[in-house]
């Protein structure tokens, strides 16, 4: 991992006064770069003062494994000629400049990151984190993602291509602590029957206060707020994972493909299949 500066001078000082160190500038590099990503900030700079600088970045680009944006990065990308006709996006409040700036990009707004293929790009700041576990996700796979999201003390890991989590974000609200760890508990486990029992027992309260108490704060039953993770977690590896449907059905704790058919169908009036046919469009 290595912080690379745009400038020959290594010291980067950002916006808010804290300095940055970069190894190396990016003259320097000479080795194959795994994932290669362009970092922003409030100030827009685009590369288009150093000439030198974009050409390196497109075959950067060309020959890493994946490349992307944080923040406002984007716009050194669109300025590199990466981005025409894709669709991209960046802190809400540059989307408007970057879709004028560059009429050829599809830019949206909402979401906190996008994967495009090999493109990866994302919103504002702490998105870069979402960014960031999502690509540990892709390497290592959603537990070791689940437990750095728990060592970081992220709430939850965002999905791409969404506002957020909001099933399991809805325990942000809640005044009562004891709580607030049951979402990363019950991802870490959605293969187990998750019973109301177990999941009282872990916040070390009686079955009976535990569901009474949970209805109260969240106005759905400790099992259907289950179910709810099980198909958004569900949701989120058909569109953006390769595991067949049968892996997938197994993993959520939803039985067999057919389960997970008729699960999907009725929460999200469509097919797993139909699904990921239209995340492959986007």
């Amino acid at each position: 991992m290595e912080v690379v500066s745009a400038t020959i001078d290594p010291a980067i000082k950002s916006s808010s006064g804290l300095t940055i160190l970069a190894q190396r500038c990016w003259r320097e590099v000479d080795q194959q770069i795994d994932t290669f990503l362009v970092a922003g900030g409030m100030e827009i700079w685009t590369g288009a003062d150093q000439p030198d600088l974009l050409p390196w970045i497109r075959e950067q680009a060309k020959s890493a494994r994946r490349f992307g944006s944080i923040c406002t990065g984007a716009f050194v990308l669109a300025e590199a000629g990466l981005l025409t006709h894709r669709r991209v996006t960046t802190h809400w409040y540059f989307c408007q400049l970057l879709q004028k700036s560059y009429p050829d990009l599809v830019v949206d707004s909402e979401p906190i990151f996008i994967r495009d293929g090999t493109l990866y790009t994302s919103a504002g700041v702490t998105s870069g984190i979402d960014l960031a576990v999502s690509l540990v996700e892709e390497d290592l796979g959603m537990d070791i993602a689940l437990r750095i999201a728990r060592s970081l003390v992220l709430f939850l890991r965002r999905s791409a291509g969404q506002n957020q989590f909001s099933t399991a974000l809805a325990f942000q609200e809640s005044s009562r602590i004891p709580l607030r760890e049951l979402p990363i508990y019950v991802l870490e486990r959605l293969r187990d029957p998750l019973t109301v029992e177990e999941l009282a027992h872990r916040v070390s309260m009686s079955v009976r206060n535990f569901s009474r108490l949970f209805v109260q704060e969240f106005g759905v039953t400790p099992a259907v707020f289950v179910e709810k993770l099980r198909l958004e977690t569900a949701r989120r590896l058909v569109e953006e994972s390769s595991r067949s449907l049968d892996q997938i059905a197994a993993d959520c704790g939803l039985g067999s493909i057919d389960s997970l058919i008729r699960a999907f169908v009725k929460a999200f009036h469509n097919t797993p299949a139909q699904l990921r046919k239209s995340a492959k469009r986007r």
